[in-house]
This record gives C-alpha cells, sequence and structure tokens, in this order.
C-alpha cells in the first residue's frame, strides 16, 4: 500500500479564541472554508490537485448536513467529495487516520482536511415527543449538556478528571507544578513575536465579518489566555468540592478552525514548500479505557499507535497532547517513562483552548513544527475524548539536510 505524507507547510491553523470572543461571529464551516482557501492561495497550492476531502466538526452549524461537499465549494474546490466526521476531541485524529486510508488504498492523492467548530452560542435543540403532555418535547444545549453529563457514564467530565487524579494519587499542587510548566512552554511559542505561530498560522490574523467582506477585528495570537502564576493558582478552589481539579488545571472553551494536506509520497513532493523535508503519518491508535475514566485513554491509544509504529517510547523526539485537564500528561507520563517536564514544547490544549474538531490537528501541526526545528525524528500525538475513549498519531519527519 502507498505511505501517507503530509507537504511540509500543508497545513494551517487560526488563532483559538476563547468562547464568546472574537471568532463567536462567524458560522465555523464557512470561517472553516474562507481560512482554507486563504491558506492555500498563500501557499500556491494549486487546488486541481486535491482530489478528495474530509470535514471534522462536532457542533451543529446552520447547513451542516451538506458538510464537506458544501464546505468544499466555499474554499474553491466544488470538485471534492467526501465525509463528514464528528469524534467529539479525537475528532482531528480520526480525519488524519481516514485521509492517510485513502491515500494508502490508492483513492486519493491528495486529500484535503478542514476541522472547524464554534463552541460559542452553542445550539439549543428541540427533540419533538409525540408521547410528551401535549406534544410537548425536550430540548438540549448542545455544548453545555455534553459538557455536564455523559450519557453512558452519568457523570460530567470533570468528574473523570477527578476519578483518575484519585486512582493515581495526583494532588492539586502536583497537577499546579506542571499547569506552570504549560505556561511556560507556551510562552517559547511568544518569543520573537511569535515565531513559531507563525510558521504555521497567520499572524496578525485579520477577522473577517460574518459575511467574510471586512476586517471587525484583529488579532496578535490566541485569545482569551489568562497570565497563570503560582499565587494564582494556589489561590482556586477544585470545581468539585473535595476534588483536586481547579479550573487553572483544566483547559477553556474556544473557537477555531485548521487544515492540512494529506497525500501520496510524489504528491507531496509537489506540493511541499521545502523539498529536503518529508513528513510522514507512521501509524494512528484508537482506545477506549473504563467507565468514567476519561483522562487516561490516551495511554492505551499511544500504545497502540506506537506498536503499529514498531517503536518505543523512549525512541520518540518529541509528544504533544490534547490535554482537557493536566491529569492527563501526568498520567500518560507515569505509565509510558515519558517526561511530563518535555511533552508540549510550545504549549497545548490546556493552555490555548478547545474548540473541539480542530484541537487535534493543532497539536499535530506543532508535534511536525518541533520535530523539524530539531532536524527530524519520531513524534507522537495522543488526546482523548468524550466517551472514556482516545486517538494517537505517531509521524516520522525526517530532513535530507541532516
Amino acid at each position: 500500500m502507498t505511505e501517507a505524507y503530509v507537504p511540509y507547510g500543508g497545513y494551517w491553523c487560526s488563532p483559538f479564541a476563547r468562547w464568546q470572543g472574537s471568532l463567536s461571529h462567524l458560522h465555523a464551516l464557512e470561517f472553516g472554508a474562507w481560512l482554507a482557501r486563504e491558506s492555500l492561495a498563500e501557499r500556491d497550492i494549486d487546488t486541481a490537485l486535491i482530489d478528495s476531502g474530509v470535514l471534522g466538526t462536532t457542533i451543529p452549524q446552520r447547513g451542516a448536513f451538506y458538510g464537506l461537499p458544501w464546505v468544499a465549494a466555499l474554499a474553491g474546490m466544488p470538485h471534492l467529495a467526501g465525509p463528514t466526521i464528528a469524534q467529539a476531541c479525537a475528532t482531528s485524529a480520526r480525519c488524519v487516520s481516514l485521509a492517510s486510508q485513502e491515500v494508502a488504498f490508492g483513492a486519493s492523492q491528495c486529500t484535503l482536511v478542514i476541522t472547524a467548530d464554534r463552541v460559542s452560542n452553542g445550539p439549543q435543540i428541540y427533540y419533538p415527543d409525540p408521547r410528551g403532555p401535549g406534544g410537548a418535547g425536550e430540548n438540549e444545549s448542545w455544548v453545555m449538556a455534553n459538557f455536564e453529563r455523559d450519557p453512558w457514564a452519568g457523570v460530567p467530565m470533570v468528574r473523570t478528571a477527578e476519578n483518575v487524579a484519585a486512582r493515581f494519587g495526583i494532588g492539586t499542587e502536583a497537577q499546579h507544578e506542571l499547569v506552570l510548566q504549560r505556561y511556560a512552554q507556551y510562552g517559547e511559542a511568544l518569543k520573537d513575536d511569535g515565531a513559531f505561530h507563525a510558521r504555521f498560522m497567520r499572524l496578525p490574523f485579520a477577522v473577517p465579518d460574518a459575511a467574510f467582506r471586512k476586517t471587525v477585528a484583529t488579532l496578535q495570537g490566541d485569545e482569551g489566555i489568562h497570565a497563570t502564576t503560582r499565587e494564582g493558582l494556589a489561590r482556586l478552589r477544585p470545581v468539585i468540592e473535595g476534588g483536586t481539579v481547579t479550573h487553572g488545571a483544566q483547559t477553556h472553551p474556544a473557537d477555531g478552525s485548521a487544515g492540512m494536506l494529506v497525500a501520496s509520497r510524489e504528491r507531496a513532493r509537489q506540493l511541499t514548500r521545502r523539498p529536503e523535508i518529508e513528513i510522514r503519518i507512521v501509524a494512528t491508535g484508537q482506545a477506549r479505557t473504563d467507565i468514567a475514566a476519561m483522562p487516561y485513554a490516551p495511554v492505551p491509544a499511544a500504545r497502540e499507535a506506537m506498536a503499529r509504529a514498531g517503536l518505543r517510547f523512549d525512541e520518540l523526539h518529541a509528544v504533544t497532547t490534547h490535554n482537557p485537564f493536566i491529569v492527563n500528561d501526568i498520567v500518560l507520563a507515569r505509565e509510558t517513562g515519558l517526561d511530563a517536564m518535555e511533552m508540549n514544547r510550545f504549549g497545548c490544549s490546556l493552555v490555548w483552548g478547545h474548540p473541539q474538531a480542530p484541537t487535534g490537528l493543532r497539536a499535530i501541526i506543532e508535534l511536525i513544527e518541533a520535530l523539524e526545528m530539531r532536524g527530524g525524528g519520531h513524534g507522537l500525538f495522543t488526546g482523548c475524548a468524550a466517551g472514556d475513549s482516545a486517538m494517537a498519531v505517531v509521524v516520522e519527519v525526517t530532513d535530507a539536510r541532516a
């Protein structure tokens, strides 16, 4: 089978904005299409060389039924067809996995992955019930209801973090210590006017109006990130009485979009910005763990991906995670032998926020760039998802100059 590659520079990401912020007025799918169109044009990529697409999104937007075909057409590629994927917080990893399979089986030479979500202004859904009093139905706040209760486990997501923290004896102090490291790492990405983010993000970022005709705001980077200090964290109380997880030890909802091209080796060489660099999708993994133990799921997912890649954890050169709770990273390190302080060299979703579908793709993009900066190597992304599940992706970056 054909191996799947990513052309260097064939990926992009908007800044992530804390919910109800500067991106909250934008239709998520229209924004994802606009960003893809702009990003492909900036990279002088001939869209005729793209022959398939995958859309990842988890929060319904008006017109979402038409999925990838509609979004691709808005992005200037009305010739593309493909699926729309929702796998909660593992949506990005699933999209990359599916795109890689399309290439591997010869169904595509180049697949466009677009991920987009707006957690702000979540839809309010009404479910008619002819058995209800007078035919009255039920309402669901799509975003809030799913934050607050897993219909299978019967608990909110933060309870899953408390369960894992209790199982592994992870107290608030240990959590906050690693949180401070994550914010320090994010500070590295901000150095030199955000040079690291500028590798894949247009900065400053001109925020369009809802019609995508004029600029209504300008972002210098991610929006809504609070200054975090040891003293400030110490003043926070656990979210659940008697627990250990504070608001400082978890992420915040956000809005944003990210995209990537997954291609055959030959097509990737046609589209790359730097022909001396190759990026290979080596393996993916998926797992589900015990009920109400979501932050543990990245461990078996990572083990599965690493086994498929034929690698040991001590052979990795970089690791990024989707960590809605810092408990995720502590457990991953303890169970695999990875150094928790070295993961996420330039920050993570705990810091820059969680717009759901695009979150993992940004982490994979940052993984690729971190590997490129060190001259290549193997990298792992792993992250949890609703339903006590997780996905992982192993990539290899090689630099012909090294």
